[in-house]
């Protein structure tokens, strides 16, 4: 109780201050949401004027949209200066209008919110008082004070001794399907993580439940904050492991009001390409390999081809033959440029087409006598000019030197691999040309795309045919507009109307171009759709898992090396997974990178990481686990069953909390049985995490967590699969089993 008698004060003083907060809020997303009005309805202005208008729409609108996604839990926290002055503490800064620039809540990534995190009782820095608030809605349901200056004698009856209670209410609370941010209760290892400079690689290691993904997330929230003007300009790629997991953690940025964050997968990073078709684990590995990007070079030039034996051209009643002398001279020539495939085309084409004429030339205009030229340059010109209105000219460029896309050269390298990768490889990726893209094939279409380059001769045609289209359009409606008014003002006099039309004030072209101008795409829009679009940041989640090739594709994305990657080397699963950070990045950085280890357990209670930590030291004796912040008293379990299906079912009726989420982690090829005994779940799609029981393969289940845990037949996986499903349970885990269990498991579940 505290000392004054009167804890509900507090409670009532902070309710008091989150409802002039909200107050504010709502006032401010009025005027918010009339200012988007009154400008888009501004219509056709002055391009300046527009350009400005575009600006402001895309600033209030990302302000209302981060307004909307903290509605509800704006503000959690307090700090209170041995000055006299208090702070609160929110997921965003808000002053109180735009003449009166005193802060009414502080923005969490701003340095003057940072003691809030970093304040101990031994180093105060500067604080009085830390307060947590705890919300539902906007309604002030709790508060935990704690007392760091211990000199201060006050007390509100909120008083939280250790200061844990907060961190410890949100471990402990039933998930949902879907990660929260941590803003309320990051620490201070993780807080350095957060706040480190955004120059070079960062590397950020840790076990399972370490925050190690959590910690990347408001990495990124804190770069927009810090680095807003360039990182708004360039955008912020994070990269997952799969879908499921990126709409796990889709609301924790839009929670901290961002919105301009570009989410994707590997297979989602070649625009026009979305990867659905899975590669054996043979296959996979490998396409990953970093010599794939010679193997495919070595495809690209034997596309560069010879004639066998000539090329007949016949050209005005005269054949003219391309020999394989003349066109390898060509193609050495053209290759000496080091261009790329399509690119360097236009300069095969004109060897070609100076060769021809050569032959031409020399047929027709030499004099039969003493075998002197009869022909100027204007002649040779024209020849060459008709030449290249030659059909049959271009047919043979098209067979020697064929302009390729990226598609076009990996389907027909995978279809047919025999003479450019091993026999069992080439047998490994072998398949058919109509067969849908995998993840792996991403970044071989990535590598083809730099190997083959884009002729702009191509993009300016294709740009000119869509120009034309518009204009057509444009035009239809300018018709349409001048039709109308004709109809209105039919009989009166032309010069007597003083009435305009669009046809008096502007014409097709124009109009065209007006509507080309509005693109109202966010950069992370424009990111998506841009192939060659460098990045002012990457952040990627399990790391350790991309393969040689993966990383290509990335570091062109990142060509300042800004990025943060977070993994687990443990957890290395993938057949083509680098699994070490040296071999990763030593090729483009060499050891130019920072490396630090989060090295805490908040998730996983220490009863379940005895287990999964005994199952890697059985192969690695030397292995450290984190330590876990906390205890549930509960023992993981194992049941051994003759009849699985109705095992499982039975256990997922045992585990699956009155709150909170269950996930059965099986492997791939039991789930349509398993799926058959438990109601709702359905086996062969995407898993939808905010259901209560969820069914995942281990590789699906590698960043999520969940209440209970039902772990099935973990003698079919690996040791990295195995610690991994052992280590996403947050309360209960349970093991059913057919199978021989490994032994180290059998010890430590005895």
């Amino acid at each position: 109780m505290s000392n004054t008698g009167f804890p509900d004060s507090e409670l009532r003083r902070e309710q008091e201050f989150i409802d002039d907060l909200y107050a504010r809020v709502d006032a401010l997303r009025g005027a918010t949401e009339a200012s988007v009005d009154d400008a888009l309805a501004q219509g056709n202005t002055p391009m300046q004027a527009r350009l400005e208008r575009d600006i402001l729409v895309a600033e209030r609108s990302g302000l209302l949209a981060a307004l909307n996604a903290v509605d509800g839990s704006l503000c959690f926290g307090r700090i209170d200066l041995t000055s006299g002055v208090s702070h609160h503490i929110g997921r965003i800064g808000l002053r109180a209008d735009d003449t009166d620039r005193t802060p009414v809540l502080i923005d969490w990534r701003a340095d003057v919110a940072r003691p809030f995190y970093l304040a101990t009782g031994h180093t105060p820095l500067g604080l009085r008082r830390r307060r947590h608030l705890s919300t539902e809605g906007r309604e002030v349901t709790a508060l935990h004070d704690e007392i760091l200056d211990l000199g201060d004698q006050e007390r509100t009856g909120h008083e939280d001794p250790t200061g844990d209670d907060v961190l410890l209410a949100a471990l402990n609370a039933a998930r949902t399907g879907r990660m929260h941010d941590i803003v309320q209760t990051i620490q201070a290892e993780q807080d350095e993580i957060i706040r480190a400079p955004h120059r070079g690689v960062l590397v950020v290691e840790g076990g399972p439940g370490t925050g190690k993904t959590a910690v990347a997330l408001h990495r990124a929230a804190y770069l927009l904050y810090e680095h807003r003007e360039l990182l708004a300009q360039r955008a912020v790629l994070i990269v997952g492991p799969n879908p499921a997991f990126l709409g796990y953690i889709g609301e924790v940025l839009p929670s901290l009001g961002e919105t301009g964050v570009l989410l994707a997968t590997l297979g989602e990073l070649f625009p026009g390409v979305r990867a659905t078709a899975t590669d054996t684990r043979e296959a996979a590995a490998v396409k990953g390999r970093a010599d794939m990007a010679e193997v495919l070079a070595e495809v690209v030039r034997d596309w560069q081809s010879l004639p066998d034996p000539v090329i007949a051209i016949e050209h005005d009643r005269e054949v003219l033959m391309l020999d394989d002398g003349l066109v390898r001279v060509a193609r050495e020539r053209t290759r000496a440029a080091r261009l790329p495939h399509n690119v360097a085309r236009e300069h095969f084409e004109g060897h070609i087409l100076n060769t021809l004429t050569e032959l031409y030339a020399e047929r027709v205009g030499t004099d039969p006598y003493d075998g002197s030229s009869l022909l100027g340059a204007a002649d040779i010109t024209q020849i060459r000019d008709e030449l290249a209105e030659n059909p049959e000219v271009w047919a043979a460029i098209d067979q020697l030197w064929p302009r390729l896309t990226p598609q076009r050269l990996v389907a027909d390298f995978l279809a047919d691999p025999v003479g450019y990768l091993p026999d069992e490889d080439a047998a490994a990726v072998r398949r058919p040309v109509t067969r849908a893209w995998t993840v792996a094939d991403v970044p071989l279409l990535d590598e083809a795309a730099e190997l083959l380059g884009w002729d702009e001769r191509v993009a300016r045609a294709r740009a000119e045919r869509e120009r034309e289209t518009q204009v057509a359009y444009a035009q239809g409606v300018l018709d349409v507009s001048y039709a109308s008014r004709t109809y209105e003002f039919e009989g009166v006099d032309d010069e007597d109307s003083e009435v305009l039309s669009a046809h008096d004030i502007i014409d097709a072209e124009r109009f065209a171009e007006r509507q080309e101008e509005d693109d109202h795409r966010s950069a992370a829009e424009r990111a998506a759709a841009d192939r060659t679009w460098a990045f002012g940041h990457i952040i990627v989640d399990e790391a350790q898992e991309l393969s040689p090739m993966a990383w290509r594709l990335l570091m062109r994305r990142s060509p300042t090396r800004s990025m943060t990657l977070v993994g687990d080397p443990a957890q290395t699963a993938e057949a083509a997974g680098v699994g070490s950070w040296a071999k990763i990045l030593e090729p483009y950085v060499e050891d130019r990178y920072e490396h630090t280890r989060l090295g805490v357990n908040y998730r996983t209670p220490a009863e379940i990481m005895e287990v999964a930590a005994a199952v890697v030291r059985a192969e690695d004796p030397d292995f450290e686990p984190p330590s876990s912040v906390r205890s549930t008293g509960v023992r993981p379990w194992a049941r051994a069953t003759a009849d699985l299906p109705e095992a499982v079912a039975e256990a997922v009726r045992e585990l699956t909390p009155a709150e909170g989420r269950l996930a059965v982690i099986a492997p791939r090829h039991l789930h349509r049985r398993l799926a058959a005994r438990l109601d709702g779940v359905v086996a062969g799609t995407e898993p939808d995490l905010t259901r209560t029981v969820v069914l995942l393969d281990p590789r699906q289940s590698k960043g999520l967590e969940f209440d209970s845990v039902l772990v099935v037949e973990p003698g079919l996986y690996g040791t990295s699969d195995l610690y991994v499903a052992l280590t996403r349970a947050t309360q209960r885990l349970g093991v059913v089993h057919t199978k021989e269990l490994p032994k180290a498991l059998v010890a430590a579940l005895a």
